[in-house]
């Protein structure tokens, strides 16, 4: 029985996938390597929204969002944004490995899994992959996690989550949220419109920013509370004391 490939072909097959490997690779990080200096136009969350907005006939659905620096975004925003969503941000290199083993043990004992992504996870996730809970959307998203935290600093990964992170229907980024309901910009937010903001990322189309739940004012509450223990604005701005905190949860 002849091989259903002979050995040339296999060895032309195998250069040619390891020639488009290498330079998908390298195009990737690239791009990442681009994205770190110049602001995101959209991002990959965003295209989905829009695109299943056309799909099922959303005629009313507008996607707000604009591009803020550092520099014009208060600096309670990042603060709020860490305190309730990743704490050890400024210590670990993309992944929370004891979160990702305490979500683990849970879902061994039986209880709903619980997620785990830092900062970080949903920045790569946002900006480059798509929804869902695939593993190969989740090998991916390590993908890009790693190749950000070794291209970006700390800094630069919480300013373009800032800008890309759903906060309301059709609502991304920080500037366009402070627009919409509070009618500041972003540089005149202060801690407890900062932490109503973070308090909706779980779920920022079932949670209202401008119509808090109990839920909501309750974890704005407590998130108020992680900015103060974790020492204010300096935890964000390199000013984070020596050890990560215990985790506040």
């Amino acid at each position: 029985m002849r091989p259903l490939f002979s050995l040339p072909l296999l060895r032309r097959l195998l250069r040619s996938f390891a020639i488009l490997l290498l330079g998908w690779l390298a195009l990737s990080w690239l791009l990442v390597l681009i994205l770190r200096f110049v602001p995101p136009w959209t991002s990959a969350v965003m295209l989905e929204r829009q695109l299943g907005a056309w799909v099922h006939g959303e005629k009313d659905f507008h996607l707000q969002q604009h591009w803020v620096p550092w520099e014009q975004i208060s600096s309670w925003v990042p603060l709020a944004m860490v305190a309730g969503e990743d704490q050890k941000f400024p210590y670990h290199h993309g992944f929370d490995i004891d979160s990702i083993q305490n979500a683990l043990d849970a879902a061994d004992e039986g209880k709903r899994l619980r997620g785990a992504s830092t900062l970080s996870q949903q920045t790569a996730k946002n900006l480059f992959l798509w929804n869902g809970r695939s593993f190969v959307r989740k090998g991916l998203e390590a993908y890009f996690t790693v190749l950000i935290e070794l291209t970006w600093p700390k800094q630069r990964i919480l300013e373009v989550y800032m800008n890309i992170a759903e906060l309301g229907n059709g609502i991304y980024g920080v500037g366009a949220a402070s627009d919409a309901y509070f009618h500041v910009p972003p540089a005149r937010l202060g801690p407890a419109q900062a932490a109503r903001l973070a308090a909706v990322l779980p779920s920022p189309r079932r949670m209202h920013v401008d119509r808090p739940s109990a839920y909501v004012q309750r974890r704005t509450n407590w998130i108020e509370q992680q900015m103060v223990q974790l020492g204010g604005p300096g935890y964000i701005e390199g000013r984070a004391p020596a050890k990560p905190p215990g985790t506040h949860h």
